[in-house]
């Protein structure tokens, strides 16, 4: 049967190629097997000229046919000719050689390389080049601004279009292209699209396209190769597959269900009626597990095959759905496991390499073990233990959303790949550090994510003022380097070896994983309790309560305090919560300067502790003194409790506001709770005569908790006729927190 030639090239499915002109691309019965599984089952295919697309599902071959044609795979029997050579038995630079281009999936660059070497590096010296490195330039400008770049400081679309330029370098006859749109912007996919589309009206080259997208695949060729099984289903007009949206669904895995009938204008009226109307709500293992944020949302957008892509679905299922501590409870490592005697030295070894093997020698000289971790984000190569590259492929994004022009961009999300790469390692003695405010920042975010009780130091510039972001609730040790840390010179070199020799002090004493693990056994189960001034009389009387069975670590609520204690709760020191001062929370809502973060309760969340909690101090939200208090605040109810703190009643509707935050926070715990509502004031200054008694307002803070909170068999929430510092609501904090905590073994 004759086949209609089109523009772009035509494309002859599995009968053979007219005499007259050799094909570009044939594959006669190709057969390749990885040991006893059968991965291509005699595929055959004709490129004649122009693009050929080939789509299929995951795991149907075409990856492996890429491979193969490549010479990276070695086919067990059938034929591949280009240009009417064999080449199945070839060499995979003697393929290349003989024309064959290939553009792999996961582009695959050079992190070290700068643009510009790549392209020089693929050029060679060819004078007669249909392809250069200027032509290259002017196909992608984008590569021409940043040829001096390295590849692991491009984004996807830039590598994309890299590894594109790279292979028509080599002056290709035939391009072979596997998922060159996988993971790129709809306004990258859009340019790779018209690319292709116009290599194929030069003709300089035939093009073999791997395709899952499908609007892609039908755009840039007329005739798409349908793989299923291992095998080529058949070769069809791009048009007809694009429009036939059964076959797409039956053959592929997209498209509109067979079952599915059209819907009506009527019926999408109705439907956009009903939208309002429509919830999505996400349970977890338990019935009563909270939705992530504790919110019921309306859904404003149906779920529709064509409007959204699937990948974008996709991800924000997982984005919105997923638990962001999960990969925590995968490799969460036991404290005892994470004890060690290796000291990392941390910092940017592209300005302050001189500095931190200075450290690092130091260390060495006294016999500590040491590894070096290097932080930069310049992308330039360093001969650190650990490669700046090996840290940034920890970030959620991966690596380029670290090496990126912008450097607060770059030095945030370093400091978070970092984060989630000390998390994984196990046996560290400590983490040392030098440098500016941007190294401090990489380095303090790591050393947070440590335990308490492992050596953390930080030599830094801003040492000597206010250190609160970059210690947080953890033990970190500011060491202020007086010169600044630029260069050796008589003081950094006594300030480095200062802090070198304090970091081997308490490496040397830091108890091996079985000393701690022997003293946790016979240690008293330590509690975290909140404290404020206003709630001191309680937390005093229940900790003479406790004492004698129970370790009690009281935190000054300051935000500073809620932190330290949900870090301990992290780190598993703590066997249970009595957090009865939440008045964090107000100054977080309201914009006092102790506030709260937006994971206060996240330890009792993620570690699943038993939690007993209250309403203490959130009567009041602090500031400085008077005159530092803000203007729209200045006709408010103050209590001046000394000149230099402020304190402030909260309204009727910020105490509702914050008993909605608490309570949703609440029912994200899945171990039990008990939640305690004072009637008779949340602290001193809101008692009876007191100048913060405000009934009603207090009564809009346990109306909202109740209203919000789903109370279960393991999560009460519960009324107490008295003040918080009354002898009746110990008791009924006492009486909630044996409840819920296990029964202690009586020692003899």
């Amino acid at each position: 049967m004759a086949e209609r030639r089109v523009p772009a090239g035509p494309i002859s499915p599995f009968g053979p190629t007219p005499p007259s002109r050799k094909a570009v691309l044939r594959i006669e019965d190709l057969q390749v097997y990885y040991g006893e599984s059968h991965a291509l089952q005699g595929v055959s295919l004709t490129l004649d000229s122009g693009v050929l697309s080939v789509v299929g599902r995951n795991g149907m071959g075409k990856t492996t046919l890429c491979n193969t044609i490549t010479g990276l795979k070695r086919a067990r029997s059938g034929s591949i000719r280009v240009n009417g050579r064999e080449i199945s038995s070839l060499e995979p630079h003697e393929i290349h050689r003989l024309g064959v281009g290939y553009v792999p999936q996961g582009r695959r660059v050079w992190p070290s390389l700068t643009v510009d070497e790549h392209l020089r590096l693929a050029a060679g010296n060819r004078r007669d080049a249909n392809w250069t490195v200027e032509r290259v330039y002017q196909i992608f400008p984008r590569l021409a601004e940043r040829r001096t770049n390295g590849g692991s400081q491009l984004s996807g679309g830039e590598q994309q279009m890299l590894a594109i330029s790279r292979a028509l370098l080599s002056d290709p006859k035939l391009l072979v292209m596997d998922e060159p749109t996988e993971g790129l912007a709809p306004v990258i996919v859009e340019q790779v699209e018209r690319m292709l589309v116009t290599l194929a009206e030069e003709g300089e080259m035939a093009i073999l396209v791997i395709e899952q997208n499908i609007g892609v695949a039908t755009a840039v060729s007329d005739r798409v190769a349908i793989m299923v099984n291992g095998r080529v289903n058949r070769v069809m007009d791009a048009a007809a597959l694009a429009a036939d949206r059964e076959l797409q669904q039956r053959l592929l895995g997209v498209g509109r269900h067979s079952d599915e009938s059209a819907m009506t204008p009527a019926a999408a009226a109705q439907a956009q009626q009903q939208l309002a109307e429509v919830y999505r709500i996400d349970r977890g293992a338990s019935q009563d597990a909270a939705p992530q944020d504790g919110i019921y949302r309306p859904v404003t957008e149906l779920p529709n095959r064509w409007n959204v892509p699937v990948t974008a679905m996709r991800q924000a299922a997982v984005e919105k759905a997923a638990p962001q501590d999960e990969l925590k409870k995968i490799f969460a490592i036991p404290f005892a496991e994470r004890i060690g005697r290796t000291v990392l030295v941390a910092g940017t070894f592209d300005t302050k390499a001189k500095e931190l093997r200075f450290v690092a020698d130091r260390l060495k000289s006294l016999g500590v073990p040491v590894r070096t971790v290097d932080l930069s984000t310049s992308g330039k190569p360093s001969s650190a233990d650990v490669p700046a590259m090996q840290v940034a492929g920890m970030h959620a994004l991966g690596s380029s959303a670290v090496f990126i022009n912008d450097r607060g961009g770059s030095v945030s999300a370093m400091a978070e790949a970092f984060a989630r790469w000390i998390e994984r390692e196990p046996r560290i003695g400590g983490v040392i550090s030098a440098g500016g405010s941007g190294g401090t920042t990489l380095a303090t975010a790591g050393m947070r994510r440590l335990p308490v009780g492992i050596p953390k130091l930080m030599v830094s510039t801003v040492a000597a003022g206010d250190v609160a972001k970059y210690v947080g609730g953890a033990d970190i040790m500011m060491f202020h380097s007086v010169a600044d840390v630029q260069g050796l010179n008589s003081i950094t070199e006594q300030v480095l070896s200062n802090a070198a020799h304090a970091m081997a002090g308490m490496v040397a004493q830091l108890p091996n994983a079985e000393a701690w693990e022997a003293k946790r056994k016979l240690a008293r189960p330590a509690v975290g309790i909140t404290m404020f001034g206003v709630t001191t009389p309680a937390v005093q009387a229940v900790t003479k309560r406790l004492e004698a069975d129970y370790d009690c670590l009281v935190f000054h609520a300051t935000g500073i305090g809620g932190r330290a204690m949900e870090n301990l709760g992290d780190s598993r020191h703590l066997s249970a919560f009595l957090d009865l001062t939440t008045t964090e929370v107000a100054d977080m809502i309201v914009g006092g300067v102790f506030p709260a973060t937006d994971d206060r309760f996240g330890a009792a969340i993620r570690t699943g502790l038993p939690y007993v909690g209250s309403t203490g101090a959130l009567d009041m939200v602090n500031f400085g003194p008077r005159d530092t208090v803000p203007e729209k605040f200045r006709s408010r109810n103050f209590v001046i409790h000394n000149p230099n703190v402020t304190l402030m009643r909260t309204t009727r509707d910020e105490n509702r506001a914050f008993g909605e935050w608490i309570g949703a926070r609440l029912n994200a715990m899945n171990g039990p709770v008990r939640f305690l509502l004072p009637e008779g004031g949340v602290s001193m200054l809101d008692a009876p005569g007191q100048p913060f008694h405000d009934p009603e307002a207090d009564n809009a803070l346990f109306e909202a908790i109740e209203k919000t909170v789903r109370q279960t068999p393991l999560r009460h929430v519960e009324r107490v006729r008295s003040n918080i510092n009354e002898p009746s609501f110990v008791d009924a904090a006492i009486n909630a927190f044996h409840a819920i905590t296990p029964k202690l073994q009586r020692r003899a």
